[in-house]
């Protein structure tokens, strides 16, 4: 078994890091390129820096706070955030990045997932789904931040993603984020079935027998987190610890 990973996620705002529940609520909590470096040095594996207003305000992703994060990391970190286009990503990669992530600008041309893959290699491109159940289980794939719901379902999107050059699948359930009551488990362990790429799995972390769940019953590759890291109710060292105790092979 590939040994998995633990991803601290930092949703940014006008250059500061932030958190909300359900992606509202939205509160400010410390500074991205001081708490990237608290995160490496903590043993995370990697880290995602989100700039969750950049499509939604119309803005692009700010390339100067990636340069300074990049001066500070010595681990691999994603960006994403109001990136449209082959330029964007350029800019981000040559930023110090380590991959991208695309979500709306996805869904909204597809193409520009292969153009991403052939330009810079599938193992630049994250692309992000934020999707949102209903009574059925039907999952509706949304964007702006899960602002506005789309034609497009969870898992064959996540196929066609995949199909197009994806190199991984951050999939957010829109139903859990920000409750702290557990991942979505059953739709993880679907998506990592389907898939040859690894699953990244965002959205209701809370406990540290979440992360085990994720990892079994979900069958994700990398379990992602926010708040439960930026308010140090479970440190880093502390939620790797107690994996490999339960027999999770982690980096």
């Amino acid at each position: 078994m590939l040994a998995k990973r633990i991803i601290p996620c930092l949703d940014i705002r006008d250059g500061k890091t932030v958190k909300g529940i359900n992606f509202v609520d939205i509160k400010e909590v410390g500074d991205p390129v001081e708490l990237g470096a608290k995160y490496a040095v903590d043993g995370a594996d990697e880290l995602v820096f989100l700039d969750i207003t950049a499509t939604h305000e119309g803005r692009k992703t700010f390339v100067e706070l990636v340069k300074r994060i990049a001066l500070h990391l010595n681990i691999p970190f994603t960006v994403g955030g109001g990136i449209s286009d082959i330029e964007d990503a350029g800019k981000l990669l040559n930023a110090g990045a380590d991959k991208v992530s695309i979500n709306s600008s996805a869904v909204r041309n597809p193409g520009l997932i292969d153009d991403m893959a052939k330009r810079f290699g599938s193992q630049f491109v994250v692309v992000a789904i934020d999707a949102r159940g209903d009574e059925n289980n039907h999952w509706t794939v949304t964007v702006n931040g899960g602002r506005i719901p789309t034609d497009k379902e969870l898992f064959s999107w996540a196929k066609e993603a995949e199909d197009r050059g994806a190199g991984e699948i951050l999939f957010t359930s829109m139903n859990h984020d920000g409750t702290k009551n557990g991942f979505a488990n059953e739709q993880l362990a679907k998506l990592a079935d389907s898939l040859k790429i690894p699953v990244i799995a965002s959205g209701g972390a809370g406990t540290k027998e979440h992360f085990v769940d994720v990892f079994t019953k979900g069958k994700a590759d990398a379990g992602l987190a926010a708040s439960i890291f930026h308010y140090n109710e479970i440190p880093v060292p502390v939620l790797k610890t107690y994996l490999r105790e339960k027999g999770i092979a982690i980096r």
